[in-house]
């Protein structure tokens, strides 16, 4: 060893074993860094930055339709995927704006399997605006959906710990979760013939489906139409049929009222169903369903067609619930044949 590194170590020890910091308490509270506090940032701060920043990103993403300043960062970003998927090319107007999503109307790209020129963006609020329901009721023997539509294992405890505990981790998977239900509903209705959009695509925020109306005008909900007498009964029995197809699959809408269906054309599609819950997996499902036929009944009735709401639920609950789900498939093979012998 050298003498220069010899020295050195020597050095070194001494230094540490004189140093007055190792034994002077005082003295090393003294050289301890003083912590700075930073105040924290109010929300309408902390929007505007990260509005800014989303800005920032557009990258050519121009859309006709210019949203505000609160709403830019948020819409811009849930749509991406949909643009660079290539399914649509612009954002034109805002067809309906909610506490939990707000609807778009959007320029449909001609291709990807597409010949409809216009598409509904319905994008959900970020959790710092949005002011969702109590969904606990809902959520009653439904599983959690991942973001590609798997359910989530019951094994996965991390995951259901979160979300019980409302935590941010879990506050986003439920978020996700509540999203692909309603995804995962349109498909599995509109593919069995239901009255409900086509659902195109779905993001982590929203969701690409089929647009009613037309380019200056979405389809409005039936709340909103006076219906011609000729229309009442076969409208009111479209429903009665969604409702029936719901009931097949296991289903229940859990929100259906004239607030949720749209009518166009002189026809009625069902909309929103992020809170579907099960027939047959739900406690509260007889509660759920009587909701809807009665809201439903009620509109009817203001527009002067009376339909006996008790009635309606005692045959759709005895014949879809009660009864197990083989005897309804027996039942409807014989009326099928039947009508092949006619």
């Amino acid at each position: 060893m050298h003498y220069d590194e010899t020295y050195s170590d020597e050095y070194e020890q001494y230094e540490e074993q004189f140093n007055p910091l190792r034994l002077d308490r005082q003295a090393r509270r003294k050289r301890k860094p003083k912590l700075v506090h930073t105040p924290k940032k109010a929300a309408h701060d902390i929007v505007d930055e990260l509005a800014d920043e989303t800005a920032e990103l557009e990258g050519g993403f121009n859309t006709t339709y210019q949203p505000s300043r609160y709403e830019e960062g948020w819409l811009l970003d849930s749509l991406r995927p949909f643009y660079e998927l290539h399914f649509i090319h612009d954002v034109l107007a805002l067809v309906k704006g909610g506490k939990e999503a707000s609807v778009y109307r959007c320029a449909a790209i001609l291709d990807n399997g597409n010949d409809e020129p216009l598409l509904a963006a319905k994008v959900y609020r970020p959790r710092m605006f949005r002011q969702l329901r109590n969904d606990g009721m809902y959520r009653e023997g439904r599983g959690i959906l991942a973001a590609d539509g798997t359910e989530v294992i019951e094994r996965d405890r991390r995951t259901h710990r979160a979300i019980s505990k409302k935590t941010a981790f879990g506050s986003q998977v439920a978020h996700t979760s509540w999203l692909m239900h309603e995804y995962n509903t349109l498909q599995q209705l509109y593919d069995a013939g239901a009255a409900v959009p086509r659902p195109v695509s779905a993001s982590e925020n929203a969701i690409l489906m089929s647009y009613y109306g037309d380019a200056q005008i979405a389809a409005p909900i039936l709340h909103h139409v006076r219906l011609e007498a000729d229309e009442l009964a076969p409208l009111f029995a479209e429903v009665i049929r969604n409702v029936e197809l719901m009931l097949r699959h296991g289903l229940i809408h859990g929100d259906l009222s004239a607030y949720n269906i749209l009518y166009w054309d002189g026809a009625i599609t069902l909309i929103d169903f992020p809170q579907v819950t099960g027939c047959h997996s739900n406690s509260n499902a007889y509660m759920i369903l009587q909701r809807d036929v009665e809201r439903i009944c009620q509109y009817f009735a203001g527009q002067g067609l009376e339909r006996d709401a008790s009635n309606i639920m005692s045959y759709l609950w005895k014949h879809y619930v009660e009864r197990r789900p083989q005897d309804v498939e027996a039942d409807l093979s014989v009326l099928l044949a039947e009508a092949e012998g006619e």
